[in-house]
């Protein structure tokens, strides 16, 4: 697919009829057509075709009669809705298992996972907070301070990798590090596997959904904790009903918002998708001294990459970013619409020297809130249950 589409990209670039732009000629010239880079690049060529203003031509062109650009608009919005469509249902290789996502389900709020008995999943990843819980970085049980954000865990069964850096390649795989992990949970499966079988109904459903396996374990605790995980799926919101065909479900300030996103602003080249993350990593001209996936993979030595985080539920997953550097949905907008460091290893598709004026941040920021759904809280700290404070 990737090879496919950077193929259209070089024979739409070098024809008179190719989309033009200041964003479509860097990007000719600063990505390589390698794995990965195909999503990104077709949805570039696509917003530099459809939201030429309407009414003005491409250099060397007649301007477009006013009847042809009103023609248009129902075929740029049909693009767009094809573009991020919800898929029908998670993928077969990722459908989980009713009765073990039913077990991951207790399993990912049963402290009995975490060494000290106090802590669980849920503890970093509030249901209620989309998955994340709320704090600038992330606190361990026994009150470490973490590197980084709690990520959202929303619509992992399409995920291709896992943390932000990626460091790991399954569900299973990233199930397993914070429960050992000693600033995180702090666990071992020596103790939590005894205290689950101690638990005559705990074992009794681990006998239920792991048929033939000998009691309780360690893989079948992961595999459990996995099954759920895959089975969060986003609600839908009103975008979805926009994307849907329900033309009324966002307003005119909202809709001028989606056309900075998939516009000037250049937010889907990263955000494409119906997940709105292109599940790749990249520098985003933040401050800080964490690499991410610079310090891991050999392809990126040194270069500051961390993954795209969907935009699903953004609304509920402040604060921002790898570090929760930036507070709100503002601070967010600010950052690439002229705060963010620009260097060599920016990220191509980062659009340099963005400006916008009051009213177009109000429009994103708007259009930004429609990805999200309605939720409430149950406690008067905007929790599901108590959390230690920093």
């Amino acid at each position: 697919m990737a090879a496919t589409v950077c193929r259209l990209f070089r024979h739409l670039t070098v024809h008179r009829s190719a989309p033009s732009g200041d964003r479509v000629r860097a990007m000719k010239r600063s990505i390589s057509c390698r794995p990965g880079c195909g999503t990104a690049v077709l949805v570039l060529v696509l917003a530099s075709w459809s939201f030429t203003p309407a009414g003005q031509g491409r250099a060397g062109h007649a301007e477009l009669p006013v009847r042809e650009v009103a023609a248009r608009e129902p075929a740029r919005d049909a693009m767009w809705r094809a573009i991020f469509a919800r898929p029908g249902k998670i993928p077969d290789a990722g459908q989980p298992d009713a009765m073990k996502a039913a077990l991951g389900y207790d399993l990912f709020r049963d402290v009995r996972l975490s060494g000290s008995g106090r802590a669980s999943c849920a503890s970093c990843h509030d249901p209620a907070r989309a998955f994340t819980d709320g704090r600038k970085t992330a606190i361990g049980p026994g009150g470490a301070v973490l590197a980084r954000n709690a990520p959202a865990l929303y619509d992992l069964a399409w995920a291709t990798s896992f943390f932000w850096d990626g460091r790991a390649a399954s569900l299973a795989e990233q199930a397993k590090v914070p429960i050992l992990a000693p600033d995180e949970l702090a666990g071992d499966f020596a103790t939590i596997t005894r205290r689950l079988a101690e638990d005559a109904a705990m074992s009794a459903r681990f006998a239920a959904a792991f048929p033939g396996a000998s009691g309780v374990s360690e893989a079948a605790v992961i595999e459990a904790l996995a099954a759920y995980e895959r089975s969060l799926v986003s609600p839908r919101t009103r975008f979805d009903r926009w994307v849907e065909g329900e033309d009324t479900a966002l307003t005119e300030t909202e809709l001028k918002g989606f056309g900075i996103f998939v516009g000037k602003g250049g937010c889907v080249s990263c955000h494409g998708g119906w997940r709105l993350t292109d599940d790749a990593f990249h520098d985003v001209g933040l401050p800080g001294s964490d690499l991410g996936r610079g310090a891991l993979a050999p392809g990126s030595p040194g270069l500051p990459e961390f993954k795209t985080p969907s935009l699903r539920e953004v609304a509920h997953t402040a604060p921002y970013m790898h570090n929760g550097s930036l507070a709100t949905l503002d601070d967010v907008v600010e950052h690439y619409a002229g705060d963010l460091i620009v260097r060599p290893s920016l990220a191509p598709t980062v659009v340099r020297d963005l400006s916008l004026t009051n009213d177009e941040k109000a429009a994103l920021i708007a259009f930004l809130l429609t990805l999200s759904s309605e939720q409430k809280s149950h406690s008067q700290d905007g929790t599901t249950r108590p959390m230690l404070k920093k």
